[in-house]
């Protein structure tokens, strides 16, 4: 319990926990991992305040009761293994392997609806599922005229650049991503899962995926420009 709840808190103070679970999740990690920690401690002590003294009837009686001072398996320190392992070599956010062999998070059966304008911001920064499902369930209607300014990083689908972000619910088990197809001035030689930020208009084009079938909408690219990759990968 130690460990795990020093494992949280260490993913919680260093920002790490995102590369799991939505930033909301911050206020139910941090409260569970003082909570760990606090049992662990006071069990730790109640456990050390129990230990016989050595001397007559103390230590050595216990080593002369056979079964009774040391009942615990071996085996179970075992379970430290999986903690040891988050605290050392803890996986990254989920990335354009995963993009790559999911299909997009766009589907068919969402609910059609009005889309408010954009901003007067030029270049409007919008999130990929924004642009996406502007762009498909609303034929593009509030895009056109529009540039917009994209973040993401580049996977390959059916031999071509795509755009991308791991879209999340909850936490990354039930991430999905959301791909947009790359029109227009697209410069060659963009690397598989380099985050790039993209400006660019509305592009009727579309493509499908190869994955669901889904539709992939696509931007018409302006300029590309690379970006360090952000604190929180997931939208």
């Amino acid at each position: 319990m130690l460990l795990l709840g020093g494992g949280l808190l260490r993913l919680a103070f260093t920002g790490d926990y995102l590369d799991y679970v939505k930033p909301s999740a911050l206020w139910l990690i941090v409260p569970a991992g003082f909570v760990l920690v606090t049992v662990a401690a006071v069990t730790v002590r109640g456990v050390w305040r129990e230990r016989p003294d050595s001397g007559p009837g103390g230590h050595d009686a216990v080593h002369g009761d056979e079964g009774h001072g040391h009942g615990e398996p071996k085996v179970a320190w075992l379970l430290l293994a999986p903690v040891v392992g988050m605290l050392l070599v803890a996986p990254g956010a989920l990335g354009s392997y995963d993009a790559e062999n999911s299909g997009t998070a766009v589907g068919s059966e969402a609910s059609r609806s009005s889309y408010p304008e954009l901003p007067d911001e030029d270049p409007v920064p919008l999130a990929l599922l924004d642009y996406a499902a502007r762009a498909v369930f609303d034929e593009g209607r509030t895009l056109e005229g529009r540039r917009v300014r994209l973040s993401g990083f580049i996977l390959y689908g059916d031999g071509e650049a795509q755009l991308a972000r791991m879209v999340v619910s909850c936490c990354a088990a039930d991430a999905r991503p959301v791909k947009i197809g790359l029109d227009g001035d697209v410069p060659p030689g963009l690397e598989s899962e380099q985050w790039v930020e993209i400006v660019g208009g509305y592009s009727p084009r579309r493509g499908r995926d190869e994955i669901n079938g889904e539709l992939i909408p696509y931007i018409a690219v302006e300029s590309v420009a690379h970006i360090d990759v952000p604190d929180n990968q997931y939208q």
